[in-house]
């Protein structure tokens, strides 16, 4: 198995990157938010999921754990293959994508080529269900600020859930969420200030 493929980016050309590595080439597939992030001639390295079938061995790529923790859970949900879940990413980012399975927004997935009301209900449907119960083990973390409000405290439970689903551990999510000012911010707005301080470690 591979976990992440790290050389030159040889080529790239619609949702494919051509990774160089020790003189072999690797043919990715990529969504748009990744190959918006690579340049031919730079090295990278892409978080690798391996799908092996009789006819096939694909390798998709992922510039982030978090992307390549989102295409996981959208292949899970029956019906979604690996193209259709690329197209989800490739239309929206995957704090933003779980942020859209909690809340039920199933306009944020249909805006991806070939999802339709069916497909992004199904996802809801699906994934909502996981996130609320994942929610539950994160909610003392996300709440251990003395004299939270119950408002800042939704929305911690919240954003903790979404960290979670996104496949970062209990520790990391309440060093990530201390001290954040959830008074004044939306969810989607705490999601996206974790993961910076999650990365610049």
């Amino acid at each position: 198995m591979f976990y992440y493929i790290e050389g030159s980016v040889a080529l790239l050309e619609n949702n494919l990157a051509v990774i160089d590595c020790g003189g072999v080439g690797y043919g990715i597939s990529i969504s748009t938010q990744t190959l918006s992030r690579l340049k031919v001639g730079s090295r990278a390295r892409l978080y690798i999921y391996t799908l092996v079938r009789e006819d096939c061995f694909d390798l998709y790529g992922f510039y982030t754990r978090e992307e390549k923790r989102s295409f996981e859970l959208l292949i899970s949900v029956s019906g979604v293959g690996p193209k259709a879940a690329q197209a989800i990413l490739s239309a929206t980012t995957p704090d933003s994508l779980t942020l859209a399975i909690m809340s039920g927004n199933e306009k944020a997935l249909m805006v991806a080529p070939g999802i339709g009301k069916r497909i992004a209900q199904r996802v809801i449907l699906e994934l909502k269900d996981k996130i609320s119960k994942e929610a539950a083990d994160f909610m003392p973390a996300a709440g251990s600020e003395p004299g939270a409000a119950t408002v800042a405290t939704g929305k911690l439970s919240d954003a903790a859930a979404a960290l979670g689903v996104l496949g970062y551990g209990n520790n990391e999510i309440a060093a990530a969420l201390k001290g954040v000012d959830a008074d004044h911010m939306e969810v989607q707005d705490i999601v996206r200030l974790a993961l910076k301080k999650i990365t610049a470690k």
